[in-house]
């Protein structure tokens, strides 16, 4: 369902989210942290900060990091901003036409999962989210360091 730059996105955000807005993190450190290439984590980050979701600065001591603010987003924030909010209403299958009158073969569970989901990041914040990470709860890796 999610696009693998909005996972990628979601797991950069959670692990800014892990440092307070104390440290500020390079897109190579990032991108190391996520598993993912710079490139895509370049990307998605620059998308993030033009949105508002996380913030960054420029110059020797810069980076991105996330706000207190920031930190009360709820996660659907971020995955609106990287592939849109159509995800949370497109067809299982990919049709363009589905739809009650002329559904798919898995238009109605499809659509009970879909919706599940779209509340699931409604609901949580990054920080809910965060507070898992830092105890050690849940994990954005698959390295266990």
């Amino acid at each position: 369902m999610l696009s693998y730059t909005c996972k990628a996105a979601v797991k950069a955000v959670l692990f800014l989210a892990t440092k307070n807005g104390e440290i500020k993190c390079s897109i190579k450190e990032i991108a190391e942290a996520i598993q993912a290439s710079e490139h895509t984590a370049a990307k998605m980050l620059q998308q993030l900060a033009k949105q508002g979701i996380i913030s960054s600065t420029k110059g020797p001591s810069g980076g991105f990091f996330v706000t207190e603010i920031q930190l009360q987003a709820p996660v659907i924030e971020i995955v609106s901003a990287i592939d849109g909010k159509n995800i949370f209403t497109e067809c299982g299958l990919g049709l363009s036409k589905c739809s009650a009158t002329h559904p798919c073969p898995i238009h109605y569970q499809y659509k009970e999962a879909r919706e599940k989901i779209k509340l699931l990041f409604e609901k949580t914040t990054i920080q809910d989210l965060s507070l898992k990470l830092k105890k050690g709860q849940a994990f954005i890796a698959d390295d266990i360091f």
